[in-house]
Formats: C-alpha cells, sequence, structure tokens
C-alpha cells in the first residue's frame, strides 16, 4: 500500500467519527488477537502472560493505529515510512526471540483476519455501504500486506547478519584454542560465540578442497579453520568434539576419501596439543593418497622422530658391529634383527615376515650372533636395537 493508496478514492477516506470508534476499541482488538495467535501459532504459545503478551498486544495496537490515522488523513499526509520502520524492527526482534519466518507471517495472517473482523463490524454499525465497506477491507489487507513485507525483510536480515556475526566468533573461538589461550578467556570465547564446550576435541587437518565435505558428516559443533593458519593455504583445521573412545572410528569413516591427518582427542582447552600432532605427523608424509591417517596408529614413529640426531646417534652404536660390512649384507642383517627380535626368536615367523627360507633366517642369525656376541642377551643393548631399528629410523634396507 502506498501513502497515495488511501487517497485514490475520496469515499474511502474514514470519517473522523468511525475512526474514533476504531481507535476507542483497539485494545479489545489487540486482546482477541493476542489470544487467537497463542491459540494457532505455535510460536507464540509461551505468550499466555507477562512481559511478551503486553508487548505483543501494544505492537498490534501500533500497527492497527497506524491504518487508522493513515485512513482519516485522505491527502497522504500521515507518511507510511515509520510504521513500516516499526515493522522491520519487528521482523528482527523475532528473529532474536528464535521464531520462525512461517510464525511470523502467520502472525499477520491471523492478526489480519481478526482485525477486520473488529473493523468491519464497527464501521457497518456505523452506517458505511457494503461497498464502502469492501474497499477499506482492500485497503486493510493491502496494509497488512506491507507490513508484513517489511518485518520479513527484517527477520531476514538479522537471521543473516546474526550468522554473521556468530561465525566470527566462532571463527576467533577457533584460533584462540590453537593459539593456547587461557581457559578462562576460552570460557567467554565459548560463550559469546554460543558454543555448548564439548568434553574433548581432536583436531583434524584436511585439504581446503576437502573441508566442506568432512563438515557435512561431522558433529555440527565442529569448529572449522580455513587454509593459511598452519602457512598452508590449502590446508584447513577441524576441531571435532566429543570423538574419543568408541566415538573415532566412527569419525575416522566419515572421513574417507578426504586425505585428513586426525589428531588424538584432549580436554578441549587442550586441542592445541591435538592440533600438534597431527603438524608432526602431516610432516612426515607417511599418508597414502586418498586414506585417513590416525595418529594414534603412529605414536611410536613420532618418538623415533623426535631428535633425529640423536636416533642417529643411538643407531651408529648399536649397529656397530655391522659398520665394517658391504652396505647390502648389512642391510640384509639389520632387517633380519629387526625381525628376528620383534618375533622374538621364531624362526618361522622371521621367515614369512621376511618372504625367505627358515634356513636363511638360521644363517643369517649366524651371522649377527657372532658379530653381536653377548650384546643380544643384555636388555639395555636389546631395547636400543629394536629403536634403531624400528621402521622409519633409517631407509629401509633390502631383504
Amino acid at each position: 500500500m502506498s501513502e497515495s493508496a488511501s487517497t485514490d478514492d475520496k469515499k474511502l477516506v474514514l470519517p473522523p467519527e468511525i475512526g474514533e470508534r476504531l481507535r476507542v476499541g483497539l485494545p479489545d482488538v489487540a486482546e482477541q488477537t493476542v489470544i487467537a495467535l497463542i491459540a494457532e501459532v505455535p510460536g507464540y504459545a509461551e505468550a499466555l502472560s507477562g512481559t511478551m503478551r503486553t508487548n505483543m498486544e501494544r505492537g498490534v495496537e501500533m500497527a492497527l493505529g497506524g491504518f487508522i490515522r493513515l485512513a482519516e488523513k485522505a491527502g497522504g499526509a500521515e507518511p507510511l515510512q515509520p510504521v513500516l520502520d516499526g515493522a522491520y524492527e519487528l521482523g528482527r526482534g523475532e528473529a532474536r526471540d528464535g521464531r520462525t519466518m512461517d510464525d511470523l507471517l502467520a502472525a499477520y495472517r491471523v492478526g489480519a483476519r481478526v482485525s477486520w473482523r473488529e473493523f468491519s463490524s464497527v464501521m457497518v454499525n456505523g452506517g458505511l455501504s457494503a461497498g464502502v465497506v469492501a474497499g477499506f477491507a482492500e485497503l486493510v489487507f493491502a496494509y497488512i500486506v506491507e507490513l508484513s513485507a517489511a518485518s520479513v525483510a527484517g527477520h531476514e536480515d538479522e537471521r543473516a547478519t546474526t550468522g554473521r556475526v556468530k561465525e566470527i566468533y566462532l571463527d576467533r573461538l577457533g584460533r584462540r584454542l590453537i593459539e593456547r589461550a587461557p581457559a578462562e578467556d576460552l570460557v567467554e570465547a565459548a560463550e559469546r560465540a554460543g558454543w555448548e564446550p564439548a568434553s574433548t576435541l581432536a583436531a583434524v587437518l584436511v585439504p581446503e578442497a576437502d573441508a566442506r565435505k568432512a563438515l557435512a558428516r561431522l558433529d555440527s559443533r565442529t569448529l572449522s579453520l580455513p587454509g593459511g593458519i598452519v602457512e598452508d593455504d590449502e590446508l584447513a583445521i577441524l576441531l571435532v568434539p566429543d570423538v574419543d573412545g568408541d566415538r573415532r572410528e566412527p569419525m575416522m569413516k566419515a572421513l574417507s576419501g578426504t586425505n585428513a591427518i586426525v589428531g588424538p582427542t584432549r580436554p578441549w582447552t587442550d586441542v592445541a596439543v591435538s592440533l600438534e600432532r597431527a603438524l608432526r605427523i602431516r610432516e612426515l608424509d607417511i599418508a597414502e593418497t586418498g586414506e585417513v591417517v590416525d595418529t594414534e596408529e603412529h605414536l611410536a614413529t613420532l618418538l623415533i622422530s623426535s631428535d633425529r640426531a640423536a636416533l642417529a646417534d643411538l643407531r651408529t652404536r648399536a649397529l656397530a658391529p655391522l659398520a665394517d660390512l658391504r652396505p647390502a649384507a648389512a642391510g640384509k642383517l639389520e632387517l633380519t634383527l629387526r625381525s628376528w627380535l620383534l618375533h622374538q626368536g621364531r624362526r618361522d615367523d622371521v621367515a614369512a615376515d621376511l618372504f625367505i627360507h627358515p634356513q636363511t633366517v638360521r644363517y643369517r642369525m649366524t651371522q649377527i650372533r657372532e658379530l653381536f656376541g653377548d650384546r643380544l642377551l643384555e636388555p639395555e643393548s636389546v631395547r636400543d636395537l629394536v629403536i634403531a631399528l624400528a621402521p622409519g629410523s633409517s631407509e629401509s634396507p633390502a631383504r
């Protein structure tokens, strides 16, 4: 309804005495409208009493009062924009209060029906002809349509703004978590973002291209940080809540095909530890294309790679008896000794592990015993040999 709509036909100027009767009855109309809203629209069911009901009745009175003023002033002297501004703010408020667009539009439909029922009764009793009453009916519903459109715009804008603000706060929370902010700061950041703290979080590194797909399969509370946070524009960070214990395996399956690296679960305020673990595994470059890497399965690799220089020194000392052999011969004995230690001397198991004949195992172990002597009986020497020969401690020797 434009401001001139009420002046297109002079017959539709509301007589002052009718306008006054309508104005006097506004409190009753507002009350009946709110009663109908409570009964018919789920989003307003809690407004049986209290501040919410009072505010709703006041809002209905203001909206209908605006129509009466417009209808009384044929020359358009009463501007419509302030009424539309009020409807816009109403829509924003309804969005903030958690009511849906459907609730909002349903409220306008109910309001239009109840208010026109009362208005038409006053107009007919006031002697207005049926044609004039019908004309005012069109104006009332046109007015309601404009108000509802303004409220819908406010509702949409508030939802969009709230969504953007929430995303900003969630992003800020994720960054504070990986920056090891103090626990009290993290709690405050979580409250500001409206994020209910999980018991634990696990950090997941995933290519940026796979992040959206991964998020769609994970808990909706998962925090997401874009590429560039860890000096890699193509690597996103996901902080996944409560996937410890039996819940870890379903998460691993959900991430299949995403080239993800999954850190350990930690109390949510300590998830930076999980991220560091995942980053260390990534540096080792042990993942196959399309494979999801669980850091929990590579703890020994992490340990032996934590100080490469110390590991190299340990290998030199522990494997000194092999130093004078040709590299190929030394490599075969290393591989045999490692398998022999891991299989606790079971010759057939060693042969099956290395795909060689048991007699070959016997021959090689004779050489090893001659070279190492009593070291193979000393617990500390055996410990050093197991570490020195662990997978990843050096290039794998030939069989």
